[in-house]
């Protein structure tokens, strides 16, 4: 078969975009030429690569099996590119991370890793945690940081840092004059949580929900920030990051309800194990790794 580099980075940007038209734009090629490359390759390979449904293509088994392949010649690619060029680390790091890392941590250890390796060329995905772990394995990020945990064989789970979960409440609630409280007494009231699929939710359901005879939602909301004005607001209580809720608890917005529970949740960096580790990848992992706690930002 002669099957080419430019057959391959189509490929390849079709199963990321699901769209000619969004993987055309990308590629900087005309919707056609996409269209023609992408029949091509599946007429070299003797089948079809995609599911179509409505303008949308989707990989099927045959797509997911040469994916990660397709994947990592494009990234060795890349790196040959980058090979003579004074050494210099090379190539492009995608890197998805639930809201909390996202917004608490990965600024700052962003900022670090380009100090310390003097690579630049990084694009962020925040989202939450199932969703990371559903574009990770769509090959469309190099490296996740999340929050919850990680079911599944595909995927290469690396412990990486502790954090704290707590209750807390506006300063007037009825909770927050009081001394250690009874878990059992949250039930009586309401509750801002975030949306299902993120890793500050499973933390509720793991060590509150299952320890309540019965609990009321109050507000579902998808961004941390607005839970915390919230529940600043007096709309109920809420179940948090220590490093989200830091700041409000500082400056006296939030009062941290002080129960006799540990809620400590693991922090983990994610690979899929299909894909290939070039040595941009692997240097950012092991500078995650190596970064303390104490690194935190105050």
């Amino acid at each position: 078969m002669a099957i080419t580099f430019r057959q391959l980075q189509v490929f390849v940007a079709v199963a990321r975009e699901r769209t000619l038209t969004a993987a055309a734009a990308t590629l900087f090629l005309t919707k056609p030429a996409v269209s023609i490359a992408l029949a091509e390759l599946e007429k070299q390979c003797g089948r079809t690569l995609f599911d179509r449904h409505r303008n949308r293509l989707y990989l099927n088994d045959q797509g997911r099996r040469l994916l990660p392949m397709a994947d990592e010649l494009l990234a060795r690619s890349e790196a040959i590119e980058q090979l003579f060029d004074n050494d210099a680390l090379g190539g492009h790091l995608h890197i998805g991370a639930s809201y909390t890392i996202g917004h608490q941590l990965l600024p700052t250890l962003l900022r670090d890793f380009r100090v310390e390796s003097g690579h630049r060329d990084q694009r962020i995905t925040i989202a939450n945690s199932a969703s990371i772990c559903t574009a990770l394995e769509a090959f469309e990020l190099d490296v996740g940081m999340i929050e919850g945990r990680v079911a599944g064989e595909r995927f290469h789970v690396l412990p990486w840092r502790r954090d704290r979960m707590l209750v807390a409440a506006s300063r007037d609630h009825p909770l927050a004059a009081l001394g250690p409280v009874a878990v059992e007494r949250l039930a009586e009231y309401a509750w801002l949580l975030r949306e299902p699929g993120s890793g500050t939710r499973e933390q509720f359901m793991r060590f509150i929900a299952p320890r309540l005879p019965q609990w009321e939602l109050s507000l579902e909301i998808n961004s941390a920030e607005a839970i915390i004005n919230a529940a600043a607001a007096g709309l109920g209580l809420t179940c948090l990051s220590a490093l989200e809720a830091r700041h409000a608890l500082r400056d006296g917005r939030l009062v941290e309800i002080e129960l006799d529970l540990d809620m400590t949740r693991e922090f983990s960096l994610v690979l899929h194990r299909d894909k290939y580790r070039s040595p941009l990848i692997e240097r950012f992992v092991e500078f995650c790794r190596r970064r303390d706690e104490a690194d935190d930002p105050p």
